[in-house]
């Protein structure tokens, strides 16, 4: 890998770094048991801290409805007014797997190559996490062990907003209207449920919420839940014989049925699977979720079929009891719809080869809020942020490669005129 570090000089880092550290002390973590969106109110904290920080910039038109989404517009230059609006987005909410309050972010400046003593014991060792290793000289930010960072995608905000703050204070810099989107809840997979699709006025947004730089993210699973009820037949256990469905071992034996070798621990790149995500319940009742990922319509047909064949299975095997599947779309391959525009990638991969770096491809082995969007008539690929191990206490962040992502920025809306 090419060295970032000469992206540690630019005269935005340390507003950048600011920036980012006051954003992941924020506690957005959302939670997909919630219906309401945003399903917390720590999004909001982060939304009005923005929507204030929009508007010290000088920007008028900047606005926050009653569902946390927050749009902001970056009036065109003199003449360009004419010229596509491009849009930038990224998502406030973190992911629950990790708790994400009371973050405590470390910096390690001139990063030697050694393991991170995080703290309680946990180390972030290049050994187990090869891509420290190629950040020799680098800045890293880490959490301390005991939470997850918020990377993701706190550094997609912080770096969209760093880029808008350059853009403002270099008016020389010629670029067509820019809006920017600020969205809640995306990792419960409502991110764009109430999305105010008719207040945006973009033919083209780019989703700042990937990975290692300079990875560009074109494709994305499609992705399903199943929500499975198991109903039982409950009487005393000491007198069960030919009696009792075990609502419990109902649901225990769904979830033996999900091919090991198609799980996510199991695959990778153009692998799909099946996830099971949560499971509680007791002799009477017990309900189960299941995520369903393929990158093909076809393969996710399959997976589908199969997960209704388990449910006739189990019930096969308690007669007693009942099997209930809610199976629902959660996002779709952006792929196809990309493919129509590209401009919207050939200009992306213009605006990283003018940082002077060569740009990568690779899926998404996940989802965005840019999926959704692209489902609705935007097209919007995922772009890099710098971040590493998300969703885990050993989450991390490259301070070169965050700072090569707001010069992709800055480079992006030039190449849009």
């Amino acid at each position: 890998m090419k060295n970032h570090n000469q992206f540690l000089s630019k005269p935005y880092v340390d507003g950048m770094v600011e920036r980012f550290i006051r954003y992941v002390k924020v506690d957005t973590q959302s939670d997909r048991h919630i219906e309401d969106i945003p399903s917390t109110k720590g999004q909001w904290d982060l939304a009005w801290m923005l929507e204030s920080e929009l508007k010290a910039l000088g920007l008028s038109d900047v606005s926050l409805d009653n569902h946390c989404y927050l749009i902001a517009r970056v009036p065109a230059s003199p003449g360009m007014e004419n010229k596509p609006s491009i849009g930038l987005m990224a998502h406030m909410d973190t992911a629950s797997d990790v708790t994400g309050a009371n973050v405590k972010p470390a910096l390690v400046k001139d990063y030697q190559g050694n393991a991170i003593e995080l703290s309680a014991g946990y180390v972030l060792d290049p050994k187990n996490y090869a891509d420290l290793a190629e950040h020799i000289g680098d800045t890293i930010i880490t959490t301390d062990g005991t939470t997850l960072l918020g990377a993701d995608d706190k550094a997609g905000v912080a770096e969209i907003m760093t880029a808008v703050e350059y853009l403002v204070k270099h008016p020389e810099i010629k670029h067509g209207p820019i809006e920017i989107f600020f969205t809640p809840d995306e990792e419960t997979g409502k991110g764009m449920d109430k999305f105010p699709l008719a207040k945006a006025k973009s033919i083209a947004c780019y989703t700042f919420d990937g990975g290692k730089a300079a990875e560009i993210e074109s494709e994305c699973f499609t992705a399903y839940s199943v929500h499975a009820e198991f109903s039982g037949q409950v009487i005393h256990i000491g007198a069960a014989r030919g009696k009792l469905a075990n609502a419990v071992a109902m649901a225990a034996s769904f979830v033996s049925l999900l091919p090991r070798s198609e799980s996510p621990e199991a695959t990778d790149e153009w692998f799909g699977y099946y996830c099971p995500i949560e499971i509680n319940g007791s002799l009477e009742h017990a309900e189960l979720d299941v995520y369903l990922r393929d990158f093909t319509n076809a393969g996710m047909e399959r997976r589908i079929e199969a997960i209704k064949a388990f449910a006739k299975t189990v019930e096969a095997q308690y007669p007693l009891g009942k099997v209930s599947l809610t199976i629902k779309k959660q996002y779709l391959n952006m792929k196809e719809e990309l493919d129509k525009h590209p401009e919207v990638l050939s200009n992306l991969v213009k605006a990283i080869e003018m940082t002077g770096v060569e740009h990568g491809m690779r899926p998404i082995r996940g989802g965005t809020d840019g999926s959704r969007l692209t489902e609705m008539g935007i097209p919007t690929p995922n772009v890099f942020t710098g971040g590493y191990n998300y969703h885990s206490r050993y989450e991390w962040a490259s301070v070169s490669e965050m700072s090569m992502a707001v010069q992709t920025i800055v480079n992006l809306v030039q190449c849009w005129v």
